[in-house]
């Protein structure tokens, strides 16, 4: 068999049988091979989609996304997707073509230090040099994005071992495994005595327990030990608008477990908590705590009730909040119809985007959520919505996103409506790079705020020229049928709402 069987029969054996990817020179002999082993190959329109998807499946699935691209210009616009990743702390494998390896360092076509140029922005990142190794070097990848602190890995497939004849047995299914944790019981015991210490104790995980899953662990852990569990995954940090008045809670905590949550910007390096809060660094949660706080005796007092009405807190002027009945909407307005959609069933909220996708994270809630993540990154939300719908076929899947990170990949519409992927985008469109015009209207005045304004496009149209449904919403009066209309339309669905050009939210009593 060729080596591009070695690797396609190997994926599928870890269990993989979907792979985001974008056609090149490099790997047409993947290509061809994943039809004998049975993967369906959704063939994108951007390689960077091909990561921000693999990278949703890893967040939804907990299993590895696997992206496939083609080496040299098609591995580096495949990069910049790595971090938006990493900083999620998401497990996928970036699968790259790469030039061969007898042609290197002689100017082959499309040659690049693929490689070193991924590994900043990945867990792993390596070449494979022997094509009797593919189907190892491919379970130690998958391996390495789920051990420990998962993330994601680079692989760089040199063609000439593709194509080439190899005869080497697939690796044992349990080499893809990750890593099993070494006994924890002293570390997880430490970490409890801790938190039972204090007398407004507090849990931070990080963005590895984002997913509907392990939020469900630290509700169970929060009942049972009374001791407020959160996760942080925003880079507004203490801002988070989805945690309402976090910083007040961050400041009023007096023993505080990190638990696999680094003390990075997002925290202030530390300085986010008050000058008596001790901290405790340790691993992620997992189901051992609940064992182990079930043996100890919790004081449960009205702590726990403070911190949960601090997190949960919005005005209460948004409860009748309405925008001018000639428009442009309000983002509260917006999500209020919104939210109706993610209440009807199982669903997927997706936020991308400046100041539109922090309203959309303060008002909207969903069991999954899928938000741009610590990176800061935008332009992943139409890819994330269709990785999203693939992950979870029942849910209702809604994404928010703004009019400027609509252009990253607005083309993902095409491959949405071939691969009869239907979501729900709702695109607020004020015209604007908003996040960045408020900070000029913040630090230089709106004599000096230049640069950052767009089109009043009409993103709906754009959407139906890919074949999507398209809604367009002028005025309060047409948002619910336009969105009834978009979540019954039977594909991808761009519903362009006329916005008001806001700040994002900022909470203080």
């Amino acid at each position: 068999m060729r080596g591009a069987d070695l690797v396609a029969r190997a994926l599928a054996l870890a269990g993989v049988r979907r792979v985001f990817t974008l056609s090149g020179n490099h790997i047409m002999a993947l290509f061809d091979a994943a039809l004998d082993a049975g993967l369906d190959l959704l063939h994108v329109r951007h390689e960077a989609a091909t990561v921000h998807m693999a990278d949703a499946w890893g967040r939804l699935t907990g299993e590895p996304g696997i992206a496939l691209v083609t080496g040299g210009p098609g591995h580096a616009n495949a990069v910049s997707a790595l971090y938006t990743a990493l900083a999620a702390e998401s497990p996928l494998v970036l699968l790259s073509g790469h030039a061969p390896l007898p042609e290197l360092g002689q100017g082959a076509f499309q040659e690049m230090a693929q490689a070193e140029m991924a590994a900043p922005v990945a867990k792993a990142s390596w070449t494979v040099r022997s094509a009797a190794s593919l189907g190892e070097d491919l379970a130690r990848a998958m391996r390495v994005a789920r051990s420990g602190r998962p993330g994601p890995v680079h692989l760089s497939l040199p063609s000439d071992l593709l194509e080439g004849k190899v005869d080497a047995p697939l690796p044992a299914p349990g080499a893809f495994l990750p890593e099993p944790l070494a006994p924890q019981a002293r570390a997880i015991d430490a970490a409890l005595d801790h938190l039972a210490s204090g007398k407004t104790p507090l849990l931070i995980a990080g963005p590895a327990m984002a997913g509907a899953r392990p939020r469900r662990l630290l509700a169970q852990l929060e009942e049972a030990t009374g001791v407020p569990c959160i996760v942080m995954e925003s880079p507004r940090g203490v801002n988070d608008p989805s945690l309402g008045l976090l910083a007040e809670v961050l400041a009023k905590a007096d023993a505080v477990v990190l638990a696999g949550k680094r003390r990075d910007f997002t925290l202030k390096f530390g300085g986010a908590f008050g000058a008596g809060a001790k901290l405790f660094d340790t691993d992620a949660v997992t189901g051992q705590w609940l064992e182990q706080a079930a043996r100890k005796g919790w004081r449960k007092g009205g702590w726990r009730d403070e911190a949960r009405a601090a997190l949960t807190w919005r005005p209460a002027a948004w409860q009748t909040l309405a925008s001018p009945a000639q428009g442009p909407l309000h983002p509260v307005e917006v999500g209020r119809s919104v939210q109706r959609l993610l209440d009807a069933a199982p669903s997927v909220l997706v936020c991308d985007g400046g100041e539109f996708g922090q309203w959309a994270q303060a008002i909207l809630s969903a069991p999954h959520r899928l938000i741009n993540g610590v990176a800061g990154s935008i332009g992943s939300a139409l890819p994330f919505a269709a990785a999203a719908k693939l992950a979870v076929p029942e849910a209702t899947v809604v994404a928010m996103l703004g009019d400027g990170t609509f252009g990253f990949h607005s083309s993902e519409f095409d491959t949405a409506v071939r691969g009869d992927i239907a979501f729900v985008a709702v695109v607020g469109n004020d015209s604007a790079w908003n996040a960045e015009h408020q900070i000029q209207l913040r630090a230089y005045g709106a004599a000096r705020a230049h640069g950052c304004l767009l089109l009043a496009t009409r993103y709906d149209r754009v959407a139906e020229a890919f074949g999507a449904h398209g809604e367009h919403v002028a005025v309060p009066d047409q948002l619910a049928p336009a969105l009834g209309r978009a979540s019954l339309a039977g594909r991808a669905a761009c519903v362009d709402v006329a916005l008001q050009r806001l700040p994002a939210p900022t909470f203080k009593r």
